[in-house]
């Protein structure tokens, strides 16, 4: 694994420090997408943090947390969702990163919870480098999406890889196809996605050394093309 994804307004501040302190001096082959737009409020909500001074001190935070003098991708987090303003937020962002990027502070850009048309428009702004969305076997309304990206050669991150939320994935299909291959659903459905385009970047995020260990483990999977089949057919197109 050579792709770490964080952002400094998790903790707020102990996610990086964390990272920092089990992995500095970073290997040169790891990269390490943070993500800004967004601070964490008091009672541990995410509420929207995308003005110009939010975003530079944002990118500042990564940066003294992280311990680098560079961020090499920093994704803009729309938290407007489509609403009117969301546009604008995601304009204005993107501009407010590339002037950093400029400054030598951020090497790529990238977007995250945008819609095709946000992304579109924000790759008329700057060079995107990835998007980020939710996506997994049960939701799968950025399947045309993914298969854009692919064809120029953008990463499609997806969040909540194994589940709709923080609840795991359940399927009677998902259940046979991962009792054949003696293998877990979480499993299965981390194969699917690397599976389903050459560009998906995985993010199956877990608090446990255990589950950790059968995420890695699921990278060797091979789904065989009648149970890749059966996945796909699941919830095509299904939000």
């Amino acid at each position: 694994m050579n792709h770490i994804d964080t952002s400094d307004y998790y903790g707020p501040h102990v996610t990086n420090q964390l990272i920092h302190e089990a992995l500095h001096p970073y290997p040169d082959d790891l990269v390490i997408v943070t993500k800004v737009g967004a601070r964490r409020g008091t009672d541990g909500s995410v509420l929207a943090a995308s003005s110009p001074s939010e975003l530079i001190g944002a990118v500042h935070d990564n940066l003294r947390n992280l311990g680098v003098d560079v961020l090499d991708v920093v994704n803009l987090r729309n938290m407007f969702g489509v609403d009117e303003g969301a546009m604008d937020s995601i304009e204005a962002g993107l501009a407010t990163l590339t002037d950093l990027r400029r400054q030598g502070l951020v090497r790529h850009i990238g977007l995250s919870s945008v819609t095709p048309e946000q992304l579109a428009t924000g790759r008329r702004i700057c060079q995107i480098v990835c998007a980020q969305n939710k996506y997994n076997l049960a939701y799968r309304v950025d399947d045309a999406l993914v298969d854009v990206l692919a064809q120029d050669g953008i990463a499609y991150v997806p969040f909540f890889p194994i589940g709709g939320g923080f609840t795991q994935l359940q399927s009677s299909t998902l259940s046979d196809v991962a009792q054949r291959l003696r293998a877990t659903p979480a499993q299965i459905a981390i194969a699917w996605l690397l599976r389903r385009a050459p560009n998906i970047l995985l993010i199956a995020g877990t608090s446990s050394v255990e589950h950790l260990r059968e995420n890695v483990t699921a990278g060797a999977l091979r789904l065989p093309d009648d149970a890749f089949a059966a996945l796909n057919e699941l919830t095509r197109g299904r939000a």
